[in-house]
């Protein structure tokens, strides 16, 4: 007889069976992946066709640095909540409603009067803000629901591929879609493509959310038993976040490092139209959209490696890979304001993007051996963190850039994430000689130890990764 985890082996079609709900399953997920793929590009569209729209309107510069605060901060308090929305609903109306609203929101920009613009772009900065972290928190934090946990990295890494291919046409059409056509077109353009987001989304069977930890709350540690109680008490979802982290000390390190790191990408997209430039006065544009269209090469291509990993050995890039590929693209991002050569600068920007590509499977991937009772709140938080680093980032450097060259301001900027990464990185390597031998030698009793909270919610043994190694013990 089977038993609830799947087919025994003997079962005849035992294998077959759990072939054909592999191959379902990833089917959906590419269709998600793609619907979420056209939602990024309407993003990345709006981020310069709004920026551009706001200063036109308004006549004032501050005016986009107070679009850009205002849908950073909403960021900010939405990945404070999403952790316990997620306890309350399904990940899969959360993303529903997240690409509505966007949709919604344009609808009223493209209908508000002229009095009522610079209103409405104030709501408009608000909504996209709040409801791209709801989306991107509540897809991150279920894919292991919906793709099975041993597929977790492959999927990270699809849909990191979907968004990075969103973001080079979204950056590179938004200027030739505003000249020819005009705002309202973009504006509608951007909202349809959140249409056929939520579409996708609502024809689409999604697990995660309500219900996904409920289980694993009955059978797992009672630190997670903890944290399903305080996920569903409303004023207490603050406490609950930073369980997830406190459950796994390593953890909060990692989180720390990721919002250092958006402090640091906050000074290269700050610096880059400056250096540009100064490389060609005439036409500042030409640099900033080839480094950027070779980084999501680098990205994408990170991406395949990535994925062909994963299907061939089951493992994911793990830790260690997120701390080693933050020092990497950090240092690629100080040199590439070096002033070397545009094609070792080109070089410089193809290991910048491949090095992003892995530092975020790898993060992502980790933070998904959390029970489910506690993932969405740890993925709330790290969100949190980064639209905090970013948006504190982008104040500080762009003071700094009107007295340092950006050289140096991109220099102390992601030197600071270097040096956070290297504490990270030791920590780890502590953390792993600290593990006793086992039957199934150092690593073993660690990989055991590491996924107790792990096997509560999936049911069964790790795949082959040491995620759940690298921050089990304190």
């Amino acid at each position: 007889m089977g038993s609830a985890d799947g087919p025994t082996a003997e079962e005849p079609d035992g294998g077959s069976r759990k072939t054909r709900d592999t191959a379902v399953s990833e089917r959906r997920f590419r269709f998600l992946v793609a619907g979420y793929a056209v939602s990024s590009y309407g993003t990345f569209l709006n981020m310069v066709a709004l920026n551009l729209f706001v200063y036109e309107t308004t006549g004032r510069a501050l005016a986009m640095g107070l679009f850009m605060a205002v849908r950073l901060a909403s960021g900010f308090v939405a990945g404070l909540v999403v952790g316990g929305l997620l306890a309350r609903f399904s990940a899969k109306s959360i993303m529903l409603w997240a690409n509505v609203g966007q949709g919604a929101i344009m609808l009223v920009l493209i209908l508000a009067p002229d009095s009522l613009v610079t209103g409405a772009l104030m709501a408009v900065s608000v909504v996209i803000g709040a409801c791209g972290t709801l989306f991107m928190v509540a897809l991150r934090s279920s894919i292991p629901e919906m793709v099975g946990e041993d597929r977790r990295a492959w999927a990270n890494s699809l849909s990191i591929t979907g968004r990075s291919m969103a973001m080079v046409a979204g950056f590179a059409s938004a200027g030739v879609v505003v000249s020819l056509v005009g705002y309202t077109a973009a504006f509608l353009l951007d909202m349809a493509t959140f249409v056929i987001c939520a579409v996708t989304v609502a024809l689409l069977p999604i697990a995660g959310g309500k219900g996904a930890g409920s289980e694993a709350g009955a059978a797992g540690a009672s630190g997670a038993g903890k944290g399903e109680k305080e996920a569903k008490s409303g004023p207490r979802w603050r406490p609950v976040a930073f369980l997830a982290l406190a459950a796994a000390p390593g953890l909060g390190l990692m989180v720390a490092l990721r919002g250092v790191d958006a402090f640091g990408s906050s000074s290269h997209n700050a610096a880059l139209p400056i250096y540009s430039t100064s490389l060609d006065a005439s036409n500042p544009a030409v640099f900033v959209s080839a480094f950027w269209c070779v980084w999501a090469l680098g990205n994408i291509g990170a991406q395949q490696v990535i994925q062909r990993y994963s299907q061939r050995t089951g493992k994911t890039v793990g830790a260690l890979g997120f701390g080693y590929g933050t020092v990497v693209m950090s240092a690629a991002f100080i040199a590439a304001f070096a002033g070397f050569p545009l094609a070792v600068t080109a070089v410089i920007a193809l290991i910048a993007g491949a090095a992003d590509g892995l530092t975020e499977v790898a993060y992502t991937s980790h933070l998904q051996t959390l029970p489910a009772t506690l993932r969405g709140h740890a993925f709330g938080l790290s969100a949190t963190f980064e639209n905090l680093g970013f948006g504190v980032g982008m104040i500080l450097v762009a003071a700094a850039l009107d007295r340092f060259s950006p050289l140096a301001v991109v220099g102390w900027s992601h030197g600071a994430a270097i040096v956070v990464a290297v504490v990270f990185l030791l920590r780890v390597a502590a953390l792993r000689r600290a593990e006793p031998a086992g039957p199934m030698g150092p690593a073993g009793g660690a990989g055991r130890a590491g996924l107790r909270k792990e096997e509560a919610v999936e049911g069964r043994p790790d795949r082959g990764d040491r995620d759940g190694a690298e921050v089990s013990r304190g």
